[in-house]
C-alpha cells in the first residue's frame, strides 16, 4: 500500500472515532504505567515447616517440612499485601534427596552423592516432575503443585521455578520424562569423551570414585544407612557440574552433579552456529526465527521441552543457575523459544562476571541478572562499616546502560543473612540498605523469605555452617516460623522489634510498586553534598528520582551509632529541570509519612534534615 493511501486511512479512522473524555485518558495512561517489580524468594520446602526440634542432620519425621499446601490463600495473601508482585520458588523439580519413597515408586538415591539429607536443590533428578518431600501426597505431587499454581496466579503473584541448566543430578534418571521425550544421557555414546549430542562429557575406561569427604561433612552426620558406603556406581565416570574432569573429584567440586554437555568442545571450541554480528540488538522474535533452520545440539532441545513443559503448565517465567556457565548462544536459543510462547514470561540468571553481563542481556536475552559483584557486594561493605557511600553512585553510573535489568537484593539462598553475626549482625542495619536497593534503579528488587523478620540463619543444620539458611537439609526457621504462627500467617508470635521491622519492608516495598518516579529518571546528588554541605559525609547518601507527575528526594543514613542534621541540598540544575521557582514546597516522607519543607533560594534546593542512625528518608516533593 502507498504511503499517501496509509495516511488517508488513519486520518478517516481518527475521525470516526469519539472525542476521548478524561475517563479515557486515565485509562490509558494505567495501561501505559510501569511500575517496579517485587521477586519474593521462599525455600519452598522450608516456608511452612512450624517445627522446632532443629536437630543437625535431622530426618523429616524429626525435623518437620513445609508443603505445597503450606501456600495457602492467607499465606499468598500476606506475601502479596508486603508489594510483592512476582514468587520464585526455590526447589521445586524433584532434586535427589535420602528420603525413602521407594513405594510411591521413586527410586532411592545415594547419600554418598546427595549434600544433606534434604538434599540440594540444584542436583535435579526428574525435570518432569516435583520434589516429594512437598506434596502431602506424594503420588499426586504434581496434581499438588498445579493447584499451588492456581492459588497463586488467583492471588494476583505471578510465580518463577529454577531451571538448571549446567548440571544435573549425578543420579540423573528423568522418570517422568513424557512419551516421545528422551532423559539427559539416554542415548550417549559413553565410550567418547565428547560427542556433540551427548548430553554429558565421560572419562572412558574409569569408574567414579566417591571424593574424600571431611567429617564434619560425613553424609548424614555419619549415620547409618544401606547405601552409605563410600561408593556410588557410574562407570565410566562423568564430568563434574563444575567441569571437574577427574574421576575421583574434590570434596569441593559439585560432586553430587554432573556436567551437561551443550556442543563445547573439551578444548573450548564451538560445536554449533554461533550468533551473526548485530543480532544482539535485535528483540526475542528475531533471535528465535535465526534458530528455527539451525542444528543445534540435543541438549538445547531438551532444555526447550522442559520449559515448555513448565510454561504450559502455568509456570510465568525461571530463574536459571549460573546462566555463565552455559553458552550465551544456548542462551538465545532457550530464552527467545520461552518468549516465543509468553512474551510476558520473566527470565532472571545468575551471572557473576560484570564482563559478561551485556553479552547476557542483549545477545543471551535475559531479562535480568543479579547485580551482586557491583551493587550488593558494595552495599555489604558498607553495612559492615569498612566501605563508602562513594562508591554506590559510581556503580550505578558504571551500569546505567543496563541498570534496568540488574536485579537488586540483600539476601537470597546463597548469602549470609544480614542479621547473621557474619554479615551485620543486626537487621536493622538492612533498613538504609534495602531503601536504597529498592530506590535506586529501575530494576526488580527481591527479598527472601524471613528477612523482612530478621531472620539470622543460626542453625546448625547440618551439611554446611550457619550464617545461611540451610538448603541442604530439612530444618525450621525460627523468626520466620514466628510470623507463620501455626499457619495463620499473621506474625502473631513476632516480637515488636520484628514487627516493625516487617511493616518496615511492608511501606517500602508497596511504595515502590506504586511510584512512577522509580520507574523515571534517577541523578546523584551525593557529591553535590559532600563538597557543599557542612556534616555530610559518606555514611550518608543522596539521590533524586523523578517522572513528569512525581519527584522523590531519597537520603539514607548507614551509619548505626551516628545522627545527622544537615542541610540537604538539591542541586541547580535538577531544580530547574523540575520546574521550581524560589520559595517553599512541601515535602512528605513516602515511608512514615513525615511532613518537611524544601526551600528554594536562588535556584537550590534546601531540605533541613535530621536522620537518626539507621533512618531513611524518600520525600515526595509537593506543590
Amino acid at each position: 500500500m502507498r504511503l499517501w493511501a496509509i495516511i488517508l486511512l488513519c486520518f478517516l479512522a481518527s475521525c470516526a472515532e469519539s472525542p476521548k473524555t478524561t475517563s479515557d485518558q486515565k485509562q490509558e495512561e494505567q495501561m501505559q504505567f510501569k511500575s517496579k517489580k517485587v521477586i519474593y524468594q521462599v525455600f519452598t520446602r522450608l516456608f511452612g515447616n512450624t517445627n522446632t526440634t532443629n536437630t543437625p542432620w535431622g530426618t523429616l519425621e524429626e525435623n518437620g517440612v513445609g508443603k505445597f499446601s503450606d501456600f495457602s490463600d492467607k499465606a499468598l495473601e500476606e506475601i502479596k499485601g508486603l508489594g510483592v508482585t512476582h514468587i520464585w520458588y526455590t526447589g521445586v523439580p524433584h532434586h535427589a534427596l535420602v528420603t525413602d519413597y521407594s513405594k510411591y515408586g521413586i527410586s532411592a538415591d545415594d547419600p554418598d552423592v546427595v549434600k544433606g539429607r534434604a538434599g540440594s536443590p540444584y542436583a535435579v533428578k526428574d525435570y518432569y516432575n516435583v520434589n516429594p518431600d512437598l506434596a502431602n501426597d506424594p503420588g499426586k505431587r504434581l496434581e499438588e503443585f498445579q493447584e499451588l499454581i492456581a492459588r497463586t496466579h488467583r492471588a494476583g503473584l505471578k510465580l518463577l521455578i529454577d531451571i538448571v541448566p549446567n548440571h544435573v543430578a549425578r543420579n540423573y534418571e528423568g522418570a517422568s520424562t513424557p512419551e516421545g521425550k528422551r532423559p539427559f544421557g539416554a542415548d550417549d555414546d559413553v565410550t567418547l569423551v565428547y560427542k556433540r549430542d551427548n548430553d554429558f562429557y565421560y572419562i572412558p575406561d574409569q569408574a567414579f570414585q566417591v571424593p574424600d569427604i571431611p567429617e564434619e561433612f560425613k553424609p548424614l552426620g555419619g549415620d547409618a544407612h544401606p547405601l552409605s558406603d563410600g561408593y556410588f556406581d557410574e562407570n565410566p565416570a562423568k564430568w563434574t557440574g563444575n567441569g571437574s574432569r577427574l574421576a575421583k573429584p574434590n570434596f569441593n567440586d559439585w560432586y553430587e552433579t554432573v556436567k551437561i554437555n551443550y556442543g563445547v568442545r573439551p578444548d573450548g571450541s564451538y560445536d554449533f552456529d554461533t550468533l551473526p554480528q548485530g543480532i544482539d540488538e535485535e528483540d526475542h522474535n528475531v533471535h528465535y526465527q535465526f534458530w528455527q533452520d539451525k542444528d543445534v545440539p540435543g541438549s538445547w532441545e531438551k532444555f526447550r521441552d522442559i520449559a515448555w513443559y513448565w510454561q504450559e503448565m502455568g509456570v510465568d517465567g525461571f530463574r536459571f543457575d549460573m546462566a555463565e556457565m552455559v553458552p550465551v548462544e544456548f542462551w538465545s536459543y532457550l530464552n527467545s523459544h520461552i518468549k516465543a510462547k509468553n512474551p510476558d514470561a520473566l527470565l532472571l540468571a545468575e551471572v557473576y562476571n560484570p564482563s559478561l553481563y551485556r553479552d547476557y542481556i542483549k545477545k543471551g536475552k535475559m531479562d535480568y541478572l543479579y547485580d551482586k559483584v557491583e551493587l550488593y557486594d558494595s552495599i555489604k561493605h558498607i553495612m559492615q562499616g569498612h566501605g563508602w557511600t562513594d562508591h554506590i553512585p559510581v556503580v550505578q553510573k558504571g551500569l546505567m546502560d543496563i541498570e534496568h535489568h540488574m536485579l537488586h537484593f540483600l539476601e537470597n539462598h546463597d548469602e549470609q543473612r544480614i542479621a547473621s553475626p557474619d554479615f551485620a549482625g543486626d537487621a536493622e542495619k538492612g533498613k538504609p540498605a534495602m531503601v536504597v536497593s529498592a530506590t535506586i534503579s529501575t530494576s526488580p528488587t527481591m527479598v527472601y523469605f524471613g528477612q523482612e523478620v530478621g531472620e539470622p540463619g543460626a542453625e546448625r543444620a547440618g551439611f554446611g555452617s550457619p550464617t545461611r539458611t540451610s538448603i541442604f537439609d530439612y530444618i525450621g526457621v525460627p523468626q520466620h516460623q514466628r510470623w507463620v504462627n501455626n499457619k495463620k500467617f499473621d506474625g502473631g508470635q513476632l516480637s515488636e522489634k520484628e514487627m516493625a521491622l516487617r511493616d518496615f519492608y511492608q511501606r517500602l516495598l508497596n511504595f515502590t510498586v506504586k511510584s512512577e518516579a522509580l520507574m523515571g529518571a534517577y541523578e546523584e546528588i551525593h557529591f553535590y553534598n559532600k563538597e557543599h554541605t557542612p556534616g555530610y559525609d559518606h555514611r550518608l547518601l543522596s539521590y533524586v528520582r523523578w517522572s513528569e507527575r512525581e519527584k522523590l528526594v531519597v537520603i539514607s543514613n548507614f551509619d548505626a551509632e551516628r545522627s545527622y542534621d544537615c542541610d540537604l541540598k538539591i542541586p541547580g540544575h535538577i531544580v530547574q529541570n523540575w520546574a521550581l521557582e524560589d520559595g517553599t514546597y512541601s515535602v512528605r516522607d513516602a515511608l512514615y509519612g513525615e511532613e518537611n519543607v524544601l526551600e528554594i533560594k536562588e535556584g537550590v534546593g534546601h531540605i533541613p534534615v535530621k536522620l537518626e542512625p539507621l533512618q531513611s528518608y524518600i520525600y515526595a516533593v509537593g506543590d
